[in-house]
């Protein structure tokens, strides 16, 4: 297989948000200045970005976790199948649960050192600095092109502000402006922004349609075999009608797989655009706000590229 093509990173808010307005600016500088790092470097943030989501990452597939998930299963399994080894049916009911509890208790220390890491890892103070960075451009009315789940704590694709949510203006001590930025610079036309197309709105606003024909199918296949068999059986010609949802299922699969045919190629279209607005950001552009859908499909995009 060949290595998967690296794509520019986008990024929550880049030096060209932050400078149109020079009060955001100040306040992304003094940030920077207080934990020690420019967040208005676009590319020092990127790596700093990737090198936290590793991290972040690593803290939680690490070992002790992975030995508390088979230290949870062993537990559970123990009072089951130890009665049925001879050498051990006749033990004392202690020595049934006695280990399992051992190992329960166990589980629970395991993945709190996972989380302790995890949430140490997530709370690193060069990350702290940028969800302040990104509270102040929120306050200042500026554009927020996406916010990783990874970088709030929250479970991928979940709901909710996270383990380490974006502080709010009062809590970074800005005083939103309200209205347009003071003093706004101009965005740089010579780098035009994608334009989003008829194909990625209609990609938005279907995103989350289907995922049901497949079990729709299987359901109307199976009623209509049992139907058709319970007719046959019982000599009960009505029972012969059920095989019309036969075909039906037939029918709903190919419906399916026609819609899916179309998300398919509405979705590379969005995600075409959605590089495309990488590409725009890191050549200096100032970008939208991604919607929800696109969110979504960019993380998805992240995750496989990891891998």
């Amino acid at each position: 297989m060949g290595t998967p093509t690296e794509h520019p990173s986008l990024l929550p808010t880049t030096h060209a948000t932050l400078a149109a307005d020079p009060q955001l600016l100040a306040a992304a500088r003094d940030i920077g200045a207080r934990h020690g790092f420019d967040y208005t470097d676009d590319a020092a943030t990127a790596t700093l970005l990737r090198e936290r989501r590793k991290a972040i990452r690593g803290a939680g597939n690490s070992a002790p976790g992975w030995l508390g998930a088979l230290a949870v299963v062993a537990g559970v399994c123990w009072p089951l199948l130890s009665p049925a080894v001879p050498a051990l049916a006749d033990r004392p009911p202690t020595f049934r649960f006695g280990p399992a509890a051992f190992l329960l208790a166990l589980t629970a220390w395991l993945w709190i050192l996972v989380w302790r890491r995890w949430k140490r890892e997530l709370l690193h103070p060069l990350l702290a600095g940028y969800r302040e960075v990104i509270g102040a451009a929120t306050a200042y009315g500026a554009p927020v092109t996406q916010v990783p789940d990874w970088l709030v704590g929250r479970s991928e694709g979940g709901t909710g502000k996270g383990v380490a949510p974006i502080p709010s203006y009062g809590e970074v001590g800005i005083t939103p402006t309200g209205g347009a930025p003071t003093g706004s610079a101009p965005a740089d036309t010579s780098v035009p922004i994608p334009v989003k197309t008829a194909a990625v709105s209609q990609y938005e606003a279907r995103a989350d349609e289907g995922g049901w024909h497949d079990e729709a199918g299987w359901i109307l296949l199976f009623a209509g075999g049992i139907g058709v068999g319970w007719g046959y059986t019982q000599h009960a010609p009505v029972g012969y009608l059920a095989g019309a949802l036969i075909p039906l299922a037939i029918v709903v699969w190919l419906a399916g797989s026609r819609q899916g045919n179309e998300k398919r190629a509405l979705r590379e279209e969005a995600l075409a655009y959605v590089r495309a607005l990488a590409s725009a950001q890191a050549a200096g552009a100032r970008v939208p706000e991604l919607s929800p859908q696109l969110r979504k499909l960019y993380a998805e995009e992240s995750e496989e590229e990891k891998e």
